[in-house]
């Protein structure tokens, strides 16, 4: 995890290059995970985004960097994340375009199609639970496991929409077996190397309605030196200030 936190008065600040993001209240901080979705998502040509489990809005905010022309609703069950994104969004230079309600996805009834459905779910299935009732929910899959994910998304695409997600390797074998029973098939996974060297530790997913190639690949975060590899440089040097 890259902390390049700075206080303003009671405030816990992410800069980025573009934006910045308080997250004092919301049950999961800015992280990796997040921003690494954020920046790899493909958002070319998604005129309407829903971040799922949007926290305090960091993903819903690279998207908006990435895509100029992107009306990006992040919703989540936690009511101080909201506020939270809700401050974070007003502060942002595309506020006209993100809106954030507290939502319950396995509720959702849109007559409105997204283009993309983008999410960093609850995780830990089968880990230890952590403290603290809100994290438990931020990061279980008590409230929306990773079929309801799929499921629920399969109803809110458009015709050539497309999920994106994260989650830790040991659910992959999950997510692909609820992906063969969906209409939306899987076109790319990255697999995410903490160290070069070590095991997989994240898996990036892309469930598209899409006809587009199937691609499998890996992305390694820091060399054994401790330095950020050339891959994960670029994927996020237009966001982070220090790259």
């Amino acid at each position: 995890m890259i902390n390049f936190a700075a206080s303003m008065g009671r405030e816990k600040i992410f800069r980025f290059k573009q934006f910045s993001v308080v997250n004092d209240r919301t049950a999961m901080k800015v992280g990796t995970d997040g921003v690494l979705l954020g920046a790899w998502c493909p958002v070319e040509g998604a005129r309407r985004v829903i971040d799922v489990g949007t926290g305090c809005g960091v993903i819903a905010l690279m998207i908006a960097q990435r895509n100029p022309d992107a009306l990006i609703d992040g919703i989540d069950i936690d009511q101080p994340s909201i506020e939270e994104a809700c401050l974070n969004f007003a502060r942002s230079p595309w506020g006209d375009r993100l809106t954030a309600q507290q939502q319950d996805f396995n509720a959702i009834v849109a007559d409105q199609r997204y283009d993309l459905v983008v999410s960093n779910p609850p995780f830990f299935t089968n880990g230890i639970l952590p403290d603290g009732a809100a994290r438990t929910t931020a990061r279980h899959t008590l409230s929306l496991s990773y079929r309801q994910l799929i499921e629920g998304s399969e109803r809110l695409l458009s015709d050539d929409g497309s999920l994106a997600l994260i989650s830790p390797t040991d659910a992959e074998r999950e997510i692909i077996e609820a992906a063969a029973f969906s209409s939306l098939p899987l076109r790319r996974l990255t697999r995410v190397i903490p160290v070069e060297g070590a095991a997989p530790k994240r898996t990036l997913w892309l469930l598209s309605r899409r006809n587009i190639p199937y691609r499998e690949d890996s992305l390694t975060i820091t060399r054994a030196d401790g330095t950020f590899t050339p891959e994960y440089t670029a994927l996020t040097h237009p966001f982070y200030l220090k790259m």
